[in-house]
């Protein structure tokens, strides 16, 4: 199951300027969404005179400047969850560019019946540890054991933490 999903920046937007922290709620980020809204009730409760508050409840307008420090909190909130949207998207084409990449790769073939199997082949000490990583065409290292990408300079592989490489110590 993907963590991203592709999200409407717009509709973040849109959200995060009717109610306070909606638009982070819609982008499932709980904390951020709890933060804007404490944030901006705290900037009407500290910033705003209590007479305007009243005055817009009675359905007299307020003054712009009375206001002013909320709503700039306000637009705050919607740009960051317009911006939050955005980059959720990029991390969600970057992951699914990733999941087509994998699916397109050759398996990695490590032998037949006839042939010793690579992750069996050992050292005498290690009979059954990998003797040696599988690099693609491009160069890129692959764990022999579960093939996913692995950083040469171990000397075992991130991912299930079994040995990589010629030396294995």
């Amino acid at each position: 199951m993907s963590e991203y999903t592709r999200r409407r920046p717009w509709l973040a937007a849109l959200l995060a300027l009717v109610v306070s922290g909606l638009g982070h709620a819609y982008l499932r980020r709980w904390a951020r969404a709890l933060g804007w809204y404490v944030a901006v009730t705290a900037a009407v409760f500290v910033f705003v005179p209590e007479s305007a508050i009243s005055g817009a409840f009675a359905g007299d307008p307020p003054a712009v400047r009375e206001v002013a420090p909320a709503a700039a909190v306000v637009g705050a909130s919607v740009i960051d969850a317009y911006v939050v949207a955005r980059r959720n998207n990029r991390a969600y084409e970057r992951e699914r560019e990733t999941t087509r990449a994998t699916d397109r790769r050759e398996p990695v073939d490590y032998g037949t019946a006839a042939e010793p199997d690579a992750r069996s082949a050992g050292t005498a000490e290690e009979p059954n540890a990998p003797s040696a990583e599988v690099t693609d065409a491009d160069g890129t290292v692959r764990c022999p054991e579960c093939g996913k990408e692995t950083d040469p300079t171990y000397d075992f592989c991130q991912w299930c933490a079994e040995p990589v490489g010629e030396g294995d110590a």
